[in-house]
């Protein structure tokens, strides 16, 4: 199959739109399992694109239960380079109103179960510098691409990843403000972390949905997802223009040579069987002589 260079992971609503054509679907194993779901592609804009619903059509996973690694690897196996992640958050800040766009650039995990945080381990060990976890690039591209469709966006500020599915307690939330955080979310950690380590330039285009539970006021998954539906015809808008930018970039940031520092395993010390696992994720720099 012809390579795709794009990727959306989100709803399975995001790919109900006009401009997406020539769909296929794709269903790809991992060594990590399967992904979320199949892996739907078409054409967007004149370019490859590949749609990955993170919880599954239907909604049936919870944040803990996401396959993320294997969702990355299935994309980074289809020739991905590209990841745009679209998520619902709640807002900690009384500026970042519900109906707002926040594209972070910075990022707190404060997730408790084990989700898969690394391709690593397992006979191979590398540290990836995480200091500015999305790409620089791609957040300006999707700010400015969201922005031109008509949506009110705010660029920067800090996403807080907590365990879920559990919404905050006031006390929860009344210390996110204090650590600085802005918006608070279930899903893009460790997704973010993980894109790094394959390489891709990866941001997240996030929607507000509510003000969290410090705004003394309640927040339900009903809500949730009422706001997030009328977000719906917003999000395809700045989905298609975000992949129409990218097209149109040349990309100079760092991304997609994270790996290029970050082993501390000596290549002789790697079996066949690692470098058989990880082939994509690691295989331009253990390629045999």
């Amino acid at each position: 199959m012809e390579p795709v260079g794009i990727a959306i992971i989100g709803g399975s609503g995001l790919y109900h739109m006009p401009e997406f054509t020539d769909v296929v679907e794709q269903h790809i194993d991992t060594p990590f399992g399967p992904p979320s779901d199949a892996v739907v592609i078409g054409n967007l804009r004149g370019q490859r694109v590949a749609f990955l619903s993170r919880h599954r059509r239907g909604h049936v996973l919870t944040p803990s239960e996401v396959p993320y690694r294997a969702n990355i690897y299935a994309l980074k196996t289809l020739g991905v380079t590209h990841v745009i992640s679209v998520s619902a958050c709640g807002s900690l800040r009384e500026a970042l109103a519900p109906g707002h766009i926040v594209v972070p650039d910075q990022l707190v995990d404060m997730t408790k179960a084990e989700r898969g945080r690394s391709f690593f381990g397992g006979g191979i060990v590398a540290h990836v510098g995480v200091a500015d976890p999305f790409c620089p690039t791609m957040a300006q591209i999707a700010a400015e691409a969201s922005a031109a469709i008509g949506a009110t966006v705010h660029q920067g500020g800090t996403l807080i990843t907590v365990e879920g599915p559990r919404f905050s307690t006031k006390g929860e939330s009344q210390i996110w403000q204090r650590l600085g955080c802005d918006i608070i979310g279930m899903t893009t950690s460790p997704e973010a972390f993980l894109a790094r380590e394959a390489e891709m330039h990866y941001t997240v285009i996030t929607h507000v949905t509510d003000y969290d539970v410090w705004h003394d006021e309640p927040v339900t998954a009903d809500a949730v997802f009422q706001q997030f539906s009328k977000n719906i015809t917003l999000a395809q808008h700045s989905i298609a223009e975000t992949v129409q930018r990218i097209a149109a970039t040349t990309f100079t940031c760092s991304c997609d040579s994270a790996l290029a520092t970050a082993f501390s395993t000596n290549r002789d010390h790697v079996s066949a069987e690692v470098r058989q696992r990880l082939e994509p994720i690691i295989g331009k720099y253990f390629a045999e002589n």
